[in-house]
């Protein structure tokens, strides 16, 4: 294992040197949905292809969906150009993934005149600039989320409302969070709060100063972790073994373990939260296309929207997903913030892959390679 971090990082890093000085790869999309190909090859975040709709897309279909769920955005970029990027054909990036996979060549154009939902699309995700490059789509937003905190409630009985116990030596041993270099956002937005003087405005847009700040606070925090989670089943596996008290989660374990009798809840604290939006986007070399296209178009129907949002704890980008949701679950759209205004969505920090670029103009925040060295140095 550690041997595979150490490629993972040589990989990552690789993609990272050249990705923003290469222009983003335009091969022509489909212009037609052709005949099933017969197979289909996922790579996804767990619980992105649940049998739910996966067995009635395969019979569907014809296409037979072989599934490979990852647990970090770095595993997902590296798996994903393996064999040169043949062992794919669709994959469901987060932010700080879908910039990588365009310009590094992974994945290809969209052809959104295939997708008929793409026009019941929420208008902020509709071009996002994480799966979307000089006006050119190269990836269809899926679903979205804030990253939450989540507990025991026979462990801790009062309801924690700041991210600050994460960070407490009050539960040291008991605290779990994930094994991810974006995760140094969530404490950069944390000093945000607590910290003003460091003058973070954006978690992604760090300077070394304002790096070192969260890196020492994570160094801290590291002899707190009972242990970091790669896969949200670990996470879930630690909470019911009773290993884990807190931790920051995904909606989706909280989910999981409620319906397995462990006694949590999650909260979005009072310092705001990071979040996730997905897009399914198709592999620059697909081996099956027509499969490819066929699935987004399963997962982007109302129905699918609904029964993955409420399987994972998340928001649809389907417009239209908001009554099937109800319908599954009395509630649920409101619930889900699936008509939320969008002031709401404009809240969570989504995450982003971090470049040189600063907000401001500057070029002296520090890029994801960086941020993957120093996520690192927090782990030594």
């Amino acid at each position: 294992m550690k041997a595979y971090g150490t490629l993972l990082l040589a990989t990552c890093s690789a993609i990272l040197t050249t990705q923003f000085s290469t222009a983003a790869h335009a091969q022509a999309p489909l212009s037609a949905i052709g005949k099933s190909e017969g197979d289909l090859n996922v790579v996804a975040w767990e619980g992105y292809a649940d049998d739910a709709w996966v067995k009635p897309f395969e019979e569907k279909t014809g296409c037979k969906v072989h599934r490979k769920y990852v647990g970090s955005s770095d595993e997902m970029v590296a798996l994903t150009r393996m064999g040169g990027g043949k062992g794919f054909d669709v994959v469901s990036a987060s932010g700080d993934a879908s910039l990588r996979l365009i310009f590094g060549k992974t994945v290809q154009p969209v052809n959104t005149a295939l997708i008929p939902a793409f026009d019941d699309i929420m208008p902020e995700l509709k071009a996002p600039g994480f799966n979307t490059v000089k006006d050119v789509h190269y990836g269809v937003s899926y679903e979205w989320g804030p990253n939450v905190l989540m507990w025991n409630t026979k462990d801790i009985t009062t309801a924690p409302t700041s991210w600050s116990i994460i960070y407490d030596k009050a539960y040291a041993g008991v605290i779990t969070v994930p094994d991810n270099p974006i995760q140094i956002a969530d404490a950069a937005l944390y000093l945000s709060h607590t910290k003003p003087e460091l003058g973070i405005t954006d978690p992604y847009e760090l300077t070394q100063p304002q790096m070192d700040a969260v890196v020492a606070l994570l160094k801290e925090q590291r002899a707190l972790v009972k242990k970091y989670w790669a896969l949200a089943s670990d996470e879930v596996d630690l909470f019911k073994s009773g290993d884990a008290h807190v931790g920051a989660a995904w909606p989706y374990q909280a989910n999981t373990l409620r319906a397995a009798g462990v006694p949590v809840q999650d909260t979005i604290p009072t310092e705001g939260a990071t979040g996730w939006a997905d897009s399914w986007m198709i592999s620059a070399h697909a081996q099956h296309p027509n499969c490819a296209y066929l699935w987004i178009n399963h997962v982007m129907t109302p129905k699918v929207q609904a029964q993955q949002a409420l399987s994972f704890g998340e928001t649809p980008a389907n417009t239209k997903a908001c009554a099937e949701m109800d319908a599954l679950q009395p509630g649920s759209c409101k619930q889900y913030h699936a008509d939320a205004s969008p002031a709401y969505f404009s809240s969570i920090k989504f995450w982003k892959t971090p470049v040189r670029q600063c907000g401001n103009g500057q070029n002296t925040c520090l890029d994801y390679s960086a941020w993957q060295r120093a996520w690192q140095q927090v782990k030594q």
